[in-house]
């Protein structure tokens, strides 16, 4: 019994050593920080409290395990009590980071692009061109319908190739163009990786597109005053008929116009362009049978004295074949300059859209001899097939100012290379 009570103070010292260093665990904040400066963390309060407390326990602790309970180091099983708050605390934070994330995926699909949506309207900015553009598919119809059937039931291979080429060439493309066009089309697929005969019909509009774009431009008037616009072209083609058309838009827009009859050529050219002056309340200076180099030297001094802001000079009609004719006109120009060192300001040829190749051929000519500034086309609302406008601006690519499609004032628009190209497709 003796040798028991003896061990057993032995057993207990060790047994309050862990109780007094649980209540330092509570903080295991204050643990670290007392290692690095214990004098000064603690200050004067805490430090006599440590050493009281050491002792007193220890002599209490003796005498209460009289009873002998082995069971007594059940107490370790008190450190295991201060794990579980830890799990508590920890489940929380977890749980949140969790439940945050999961919404965040939510916003993800919101920004989908339905706002680049919106661009297809940017072609309903001009509506009132809307029926300009049915005039010039009903005008091209023809040609529309030829390229549209290579589409039907067909298959990405030669043979569509082959069909769009030779649809190509019966619409006055010409070869050097055609060819350009199908190299450009055979790109496109095979970036775009195409794979239905409607994704290639709208890559050939895109190319045909591309192609037509250098000769968008407008006619800019201002410039210069008078600004002066020399109009040539073969017989036929529709000069007198859109110096008429040309006038009244100029007049729409406020501009003061002034015409030049210098076409003394042909029977009753005078008279024509008196009606359309008559029309569009505007002056003309002519001459009866008077020579067209004078007519124009007199109309762009008259232009000049009275402030117009346009002198359109109207020329006769001659085949690019007939030499003289030709030379006739490099001498309305030369007279033109003479009167105003500027002038011509713009040279504009008409030409009728249903020669075909022969328009091409005229382009060439008119240019080498008078240097042309701007091509109107005539008549597409015929049997014109458009495509020589390609050819055109693959070997001569000169500016395309208007086209027409009848004989109404507003049946002459200016030119737009995706509205025709998309016409020309039906």
């Amino acid at each position: 019994m003796f040798s028991f009570f003896k061990k057993k103070p032995a057993v207990e010292s060790p047994a309050p050593a862990p109780e007094p260093a649980a209540a330092p665990a509570q903080a295991p904040a204050a643990a670290p920080k007392s290692v690095f400066s214990p004098s000064r963390w603690f200050g004067d309060k805490s430090a006599p409290a440590e050493p009281a407390s050491v002792p007193e326990p220890a002599p209490v602790a003796a005498p209460e395990p009289a009873p002998a309970l082995a069971p007594a180091p059940v107490a370790p099983v008190a450190p295991v009590a201060p794990v579980a708050p830890v799990a508590a605390v920890a489940a929380p934070p977890v749980s949140a980071p969790v439940l945050a994330p999961a919404p965040a995926p939510a916003p993800v699909p919101t920004p989908a692009p339905p706002a680049p949506v919106p661009p297809p309207p940017v072609a309903a900015p001009a509506p009132e061109r809307s029926g300009w553009l049915g005039k010039l598919k009903s005008g091209l119809r023809k040609t529309g319908n030829s390229i549209t059937a290579a589409f039907v039931n067909a298959q990405i291979d030669d043979a569509l190739y082959e069909e769009l080429e030779e649809a190509l060439l019966m619409a006055d493309t010409g070869v050097k163009a055609t060819e350009h066009l199908l190299e450009d089309l055979r790109r496109r697929v095979k970036s775009q990786m195409a794979t239905d005969s409607s994704q290639v019909k709208l890559l050939l509009a895109d190319a045909i597109t591309d192609l037509l774009r250098p000769l968008e431009k407008s006619l800019v008037i201002g410039e210069h005053t008078p600004t002066v616009i020399m109009v040539a072209g073969v017989n036929g083609a529709g000069k007198t008929t859109s110096i008429g058309k040309l006038t009244k838009h100029l007049a729409n827009e406020g501009a003061s116009v002034l015409l030049a009859a210098a076409d003394t050529f042909r029977a009753a050219a005078r008279e024509q362009l008196l009606v359309w002056a008559d029309r569009n309340t505007v002056e003309i200076v002519s001459q009866e049978g008077g020579d067209p180099a004078a007519v124009s030297f007199d109309a762009v001094n008259a232009g000049k004295a009275r402030g117009k802001d346009v002198v359109l000079v109207d020329t006769a009609g001659r085949l690019p074949t007939q030499i003289h004719l030709m030379d006739e006109l490099k001498k309305i120009k030369r007279v033109v300059n003479r009167a105003d060192p500027t002038a011509p300001h713009e040279v504009l040829l008409v030409i009728d859209g249903n020669t075909g190749q022969n328009a091409l051929a005229q382009v060439r000519s008119f240019d080498e001899a008078l240097g042309l500034t701007g091509l109107v086309v005539t008549k597409l609302d015929g049997t014109a097939k458009g495509g020589v406008l390609c050819a055109i601006a693959r070997e001569r690519p000169i500016p395309v100012y208007f086209i027409g499609v009848g004989e109404k004032l507003e049946d002459l628009e200016t030119f737009n290379a995706r509205e025709f190209a998309q016409a020309l497709l039906g």
